[in-house]
């Protein structure tokens, strides 16, 4: 896949293409639905799949004070494209000014002149331009007027569960990881550098643990204790997690703790991937170290049973295409 950061890299129009619109978060399954249909129309005609997405979020820029927290990092969101197969991926800087930029404009300027689209795929309830004018009503009549066709993605359903940024952003926050598995089409990942913790985990605990430093400006799951499986040198590791603040210790910084079992590396500073498969518990305040490393002890218990249960489904996980 080419990536394309602005339109004054796009080397000129592309043949046959059969563009996307959209902001992706998370690549969920409605997403790749979306990708799907434009890979294969683009394949049947011959043409260039293009998908076109903008950085930073539109409504990180348009509406900052209702602090939109991403479900992917601008990094997982072109690897995931990636796996789609796309052809093509514009990344177009989002700004006021841009956002002021009549729905006309942007059909001539954007997907015409520069993309060159012959056909058009969006989803149910895309629209763009300044004031939204670019609905899918305005698409189908400039499609009509300028030669290109306009094609609508139905929503996607999960078991009643509307595959949604939306959605899977608040139950992210539930903690509810299996729903939200079943939406992304793979688990929920955070990614980081291992990084110094206080050296609690081993010595006082008897559990060494992995440390990820979060910030309060990224989508955070809930606090508490969960399943989790970890990708680090390209292996794959159970463990057990612990997404929060430390209250035993009284910590004032939000942090992700793991427990990785039969593992034994110095992994400071290196990059590690996280997969949550489970919420087990709250994060709560113990007595003393003793009742929590007693506790750690029958979370490990209960994590190595889900690991034990899950353990095709893992194999599969661990594979490149869901390690990104």
């Amino acid at each position: 896949m080419e990536i394309y950061d602005g339109i004054n890299e796009i080397p000129g129009p592309f043949p046959g293409a059969v563009v996307t619109i959209g902001n992706f978060d998370g690549v969920h399954l409605g997403h790749q639905i979306l990708f799907s249909e434009v890979v294969s129309r683009a394949y049947r005609s011959q043409g260039t799949s293009v998908a076109l997405t903008f950085e930073p979020h539109p409504l990180k820029v348009m509406r900052p004070e209702i602090g939109l927290k991403l479900i992917s990092t601008p990094e997982q969101k072109k690897e995931l494209i990636a796996l789609a197969n796309i052809d093509k991926l514009i990344i177009l800087p989002f700004t006021k000014e841009f956002a002021a930029t009549p729905a006309e404009v942007f059909v001539d300027q954007v997907l015409r002149r520069a993309i060159g689209v012959r056909d058009l795929i969006v989803g149910y309830d895309y629209a763009f331009g300044k004031g939204r004018q670019g609905d899918i009503a305005f698409l189908k009549e400039q499609g009509q007027s300028k030669g290109f066709s306009v094609s609508v993605v139905e929503p996607f359903f999960v078991d009643g569960m509307l595959a949604s940024s939306s959605k899977i952003r608040e139950l992210v926050g539930l903690g509810k990881m299996r729903y939200v598995r079943k939406l992304l089409g793979r688990y929920y990942q955070i990614r980081g550098e291992v990084v110094m913790g206080k050296q609690r985990g081993g010595p006082l605990l008897g559990f060494p643990t992995a440390n990820l430093a979060l910030s309060e400006e990224d989508l955070c799951p809930r606090l508490g204790v969960y399943v989790c499986q970890v990708i680090y040198d390209g292996k794959c590791y159970g463990g057990v997690m612990n997404i929060g603040y430390n209250p035993t210790f009284a910590g004032s910084q939000l942090c992700a703790e793991t427990h990785i079992f039969d593992f034994n590396q110095d992994i400071y500073g290196k990059p590690i991937k996280i997969n949550l498969l489970r919420f087990i518990r709250s994060e709560i305040k113990f007595a003393d170290h003793a009742e929590l490393a007693k506790q750690i002890a029958m979370d490990v218990a209960e994590a190595k049973q889900v690991l034990a249960e899950a353990e095709n489904e893992l194999t599969l996980s661990c594979e490149e295409k869901f390690n990104r």
